[in-house]
């Protein structure tokens, strides 16, 4: 009896781990599961980066078509990395992208879109998170994509590349009756 008693917390303990592990494992770190899925975008008013337009932007002004919402900041290199591609879904798809600055310095971001390149219809200003904190941002970059009502179909954490867009962003967009250029570059396998 008194072995006994030695092997009943080590099993516990065993037992534990195991659902720990299986239980909280994500086949893909990038396929977080996020709560916006399917429902309508949060309602929120922020700035634009550009200082253009009169007074602040709301939920309302995404809505009509489709949209993707890029989360991005200077301070991100992953943003750097991934900023490319937008240019790139910019001449492959007449798809508005809306660009969120997360948690940065305006005039640095200002600064960085003349430096690399503005893919953004516009940006909004989220200086202190609080637009972040709505969405369940995890941190930069996050793309969600939104139908025409301002549902959210697909959020990406971490940056897009070639592959994103075209196994999850293009067919979407192209179902949502957005004409889409697959963007295929050569050397890429689908």
């Amino acid at each position: 009896m008194n072995r006994l008693g030695l092997f009943v917390p080590l099993a516990l303990f065993a037992l534990i781990l195991a659902i720990g592990y299986f239980g909280f494992q994500l086949d893909d770190p990038h396929r977080l599961p996020s709560a916006l899925i399917g429902k309508p975008f949060p309602n929120f008013a922020a700035e634009r980066l550009d200082g253009e337009g009169s007074g602040p932007v709301r939920r309302a002004d995404l809505l009509g078509s489709p949209v993707l919402i890029n989360v991005w900041a200077t301070w991100c290199p992953t943003c750097k990395a991934e900023h490319d591609e937008l240019l790139r879904i910019r001449t492959l798809a007449p798809v508005r992208i809306i660009g969120v600055n997360y948690k940065d310095d305006p005039a640095k971001a200002r600064r960085w879109l003349d430096e690399y390149g503005d893919p953004y219809d516009f940006n909004l200003i989220d200086a202190d998170g609080a637009l972040g904190v709505e969405l369940g941002v995890y941190g930069a970059p996050e793309t969600f994509l939104l139908n025409a009502g301002g549902e959210v179909v697909f959020k990406q954490v971490g940056a897009i590349d070639s592959h994103i867009w075209q196994r999850e962003i293009a067919p979407r967009l192209a179902a949502m009756g957005v004409p889409v250029d697959g963007g295929e570059k050569s050397g890429d396998a689908g």
